[in-house]
């Protein structure tokens, strides 16, 4: 059964970033200018590259997958999350991807945020700058081995670091597994 899906879109207040809305019962946060986001898969030579960046919203540092936004550089006219995902894995981390795969469009938390991301695989990795990001995004880049990413994690939220949902999908198969 289908709630509020009849009810109109109201927009309750508009930031340059995000845009909170109401439809029906459901109050809900967006991305402003239907701008989008690409996360970056990059594993190579048994590795997965991973980022750590203060995040205001929880008050400490996440460790996370690369990411950036889809359209946010010269209007987007031009962007596609292949190309933003190219970008922002060699502003994050300093590797270039010699290979781009589109893996799909998912969403963060569908009850909460429409956002949505489009999953990008990047292999054959060369690390061609310092990466850290732009401005002042101040970004650690961690280049963990696979078979000691569930140690990696463990002691990162010892630290208090926060660990994004995305990360699931390297903990995956041992948390299936019991493992």
């Amino acid at each position: 059964m289908v709630l509020d899906s009849q009810e109109p879109e109201e927009i309750i207040w508009q930031g340059k970033f995000i845009t909170t809305k109401r439809r029906g019962r459901w109050e809900y946060v967006s991305r402003s200018r239907g701008i989008k986001a690409a996360v970056i898969l990059a594993i190579d030579a048994g590795h997965v590259l991973l980022v750590e960046q203060y995040r205001v919203p929880l008050g400490c540092n996440c460790l996370e997958l690369p990411a950036g936004l889809i359209g946010d550089h010269d209007h987007g006219e031009k962007d596609d999350p292949l190309a933003a995902a190219c970008r922002e894995l060699e502003e994050e981390t300093g590797y270039r991807a010699g290979t781009l795969k589109d893996c799909g469009n998912f969403f963060s938390s569908p009850g909460m945020v429409s956002e949505s991301f489009t999953l990008v695989q990047a292999g054959d990795l060369e690390k061609v700058g310092p990466g850290g990001g732009i401005g002042d995004e101040n970004i650690t880049v961690h280049r963990v081995a696979l078979n000691e990413i569930e140690t990696f994690i463990a002691a990162k939220r010892a630290e208090g670091c926060g660990i994004d949902v995305r990360l699931l999908m390297l903990l995956g198969k041992r948390i299936i597994e019991g493992d």
